[in-house]
């Protein structure tokens, strides 16, 4: 086993000494790079985030369930998903301590999460990062929504008050409690002003409608501070329609995108654009296949029934069309022309923005839009930063070092368990 965790730090960080010599052969020390979509592992870290659970009770069960389980703990707190990423350790996740040198860890006195992090975005020459969670994208599937809040809070207090002061360079959504409206209303309220949060997000693995009435007061207060809100895919293999799927890559392919077409269809048929006009929605890590086939679907199905949509005044795809969408995992395979004419009709050079996945095994470094020859050199750097960039507030201005400073070694540490979800 420990040879599949070396062979496994071998081939990512290999990846990323690619994405390093990439970084300075294509001058990306030249713009700012955003990436949109990182994440780390906050199973790792129940011990540090439980403290800052205000019900004793459920602190309490926490405490317990993450004693029982070790390191398994967060499929026991955010509710069991079954996957098969790893492939029976052939796909690691994260290779070995997500790749970060144990000299700089020992000799640093910021969060390990934090100096990971910074250092992974050097290598690929990222200048912002917007940090999420992993397992807790499935928290939204636990019963009981007093749980969703009480740990979604506890871990936006530990991240916000704990890792984010220690580098202006990490941002994050803020993860909303959907199941319970009143409760992401007080969360919009609570972290809306607080330094590196640029936004809020929702996690799409969920069954409540995000149309419904309840959750119109969260829309106006997220309207109201200008930030946007994201809905981050993930899959979801007990899906009942993705039950019928016998294999790990079929639920995979069709859960990233199925969760999201069916928020985005409620969003547009109950005329949420039309009621919240400045409301900036950002749907993430779906890949971009989906977006024209959804186009062109809504658009032929209003015209033939436009009286079951009363409140929108345009074609579904014009307000498409002025969301905003993430890069990754960017399906780069079939014609040329079939991606290009995708990148047209979601009016990618305003619409579009980079994210990495980082370090997720299928991650995407910023080469895979350098490398669209059908971009202009100005749509590119639109996609890479400059969107992102007018999106969220940000500073322009390079924050990593040049990638020829960048120290690319690894110097040891033990193993950690890959992560399944």
């Amino acid at each position: 086993m420990r040879e599949l965790y070396d062979r496994g730090q071998i081939q990512i960080e290999n990846l990323l000494g690619n994405a390093q010599r990439q970084a300075e052969e294509r001058r990306l020390h030249e713009f700012t790079i955003v990436d949109v979509d990182s994440h780390h592992y906050e199973d790792r870290r129940w011990d540090e985030i439980i403290p800052y659970i205000d019900d004793d009770q459920i602190r309490d069960w926490a405490r317990a369930m993450t004693q029982r389980s070790g390191k398994a703990a967060a499929t026991t707190i955010t509710t069991a998903q079954l996957g098969h990423q790893e492939i029976s350790g052939r796909v690691l996740r994260a290779g070995r301590n997500q790749l970060a040198s144990q000299h700089d860890l020992g000799a640093s006195k910021r969060h390990d999460d934090v100096v990971r992090t910074i250092w992974s975005m050097d290598m690929m020459g990222i200048d912002y990062t917007v940090m999420f969670p992993t397992p807790m994208l499935h928290l939204s599937l636990h019963p009981a929504p007093e749980v969703e809040v009480a740990l979604a809070r506890a871990y936006t207090r530990w991240l916000t008050e704990e890792l984010l002061p220690q580098d202006d360079r990490i941002k994050t959504l803020v993860y909303l409690p959907f199941n319970d409206p009143a409760a992401s209303l007080a969360f919009v309220e609570e972290f809306a002003d607080v330094p590196g949060v640029v936004g809020f997000m929702v996690t799409s693995i969920r069954y409540r409608g995000v149309h419904a009435n309840e959750y119109a007061p969260v829309y106006s207060a997220i309207q109201d501070t200008g930030k946007p809100l994201a809905f981050h895919a993930a899959y979801n293999w007990h899906e009942q329609a993705m039950t019928q799927l016998n294999k790990f890559i079929s639920a995979h392919a069709l859960g990233f995108t199925f969760c999201n077409i069916i928020h985005l269809t409620n969003m547009l048929v109950n005329a949420i654009p039309e009621r919240f006009p400045r409301l900036k929605l950002i749907w993430v890590e779906s890949g971009l296949a989906w977006i024209p086939f959804l186009m062109q679907r809504l658009d032929n199905e209003y015209l033939m029934r436009t009286s079951e949509c009363p409140g929108l005044k345009r074609l579904p795809s014009e307000y498409m069309r002025e969301m905003y969408y993430s890069t990754q995992p960017m399906e780069r395979t079939g014609s040329p022309a079939l991606m290009k004419a995708s990148f047209e009709e979601i009016n990618a050079e305003n619409t579009l923005l980079y994210s990495s996945d980082y370090p997720h095994w299928d991650f995407d470094v910023p080469s895979v839009i350098l490398d669209l020859p059908f971009l202009s050199e100005h749509a590119k750097r639109r996609i890479l930063g400059g969107n992102a960039l007018d999106l969220f507030g940000l500073p322009a201005g390079k924050r990593a070092p040049r990638a020829a400073a960048t120290r690319p070694a690894f110097t040891g540490g033990e193993p950690i368990e890959p992560a399944l979800s």
